[in-house]
Parts: structure tokens; C-alpha cells; sequence
């Protein structure tokens, strides 16, 4: 299981840190990535980790504002976004990945496994 927290209303060129809590499995044996779904559009993932940790992949809207990191002791996966821009609004998904891999630009949706959770909103707006 996943569950998503840590979404908030922020200005913009603000900052704001998502975790992931996971159970379940460990997250050496799973990828997992961060999705978004902004208001009537289609979920993208913004970025990935392998189960390794030995690579990260980030979307190219985020690249260089958005970092991911784990921590394996407490099982949580982080998304800690920068500089952020009114168009990162949505709600955030994290889910198991396969691949963890980028395609045009971003990492497609079908990459994600399993049910989606609730997501965490965020709302970047002056």
C-alpha cells in the first residue's frame, strides 16, 4: 500500500515536500514513481526511482526543481518540489513503476501498477 501526504496551497516560487509511506514491500524490490493529474487533464508522471535507487528520472517540466529521495528505514519516498509554478497544480499520486523509464518527455501513466490512492493536493496560486 501507498499513501500519499504533505500536499498544501503554496505562492508561487514557493516549495512544498510530499512523502510517500509505503507497505507492503521493501523499496529495494519496487520502483515507485510520483504522478500528477492537474484539473481536466491527464495524469503524468513527474518522476521515478528504481528499486536499486541506482537511478532517478525526472519529467522535463520538473527537471532541476523537483528532487526524489528514500529512506529505506521508514519505508518513505520523497518528492521535494522548488520553484513552483502555478501550472504544477493538481493532485500527486505515488505508485509502484514499471518501468522506470521516460518516454516523450515525461513518464507515461501506464507505467504506474496497481490501484491509485488519494492522492495529495497541491495548489500553487498567489
Amino acid at each position: 500500500q501507498l499513501v500519499e501526504s504533505g500536499g498544501g496551497l503554496v505562492q508561487p516560487g514557493g516549495s512544498l515536500r510530499l512523502s510517500c509511506a509505503v507497505t507492503g514491500f521493501t523499496l529495494d524490490q519496487r520502483a515507485i514513481g510520483w504522478y500528477r493529474q492537474a484539473p481536466g487533464k491527464e495524469r503524468e508522471g513527474v518522476s521515478c526511482v528504481s528499486g536499486t535507487g541506482g537511478w532517478i528520472i525526472y519529467a522535463d517540466s520538473v527537471d532541476g526543481r523537483f528532487t526524489l529521495s528514500r529512506d529505506k528505514d521508514n519505508q518513505l519516498v520523497y518528492l521535494q518540489m522548488d520553484n513552483l509554478k502555478p501550472e504544477d497544480t493538481g493532485t500527486y499520486y505515488c505508485a509502484l513503476t514499471d518501468p522506470c523509464a521516460k518516454k516523450g518527455g515525461t513518464i507515461p501513466q501506464l507505467y504506474a501498477m496497481g490501484d491509485w490512492g488519494k492522492g495529495t493536493p497541491v495548489t500553487v496560486s498567489s
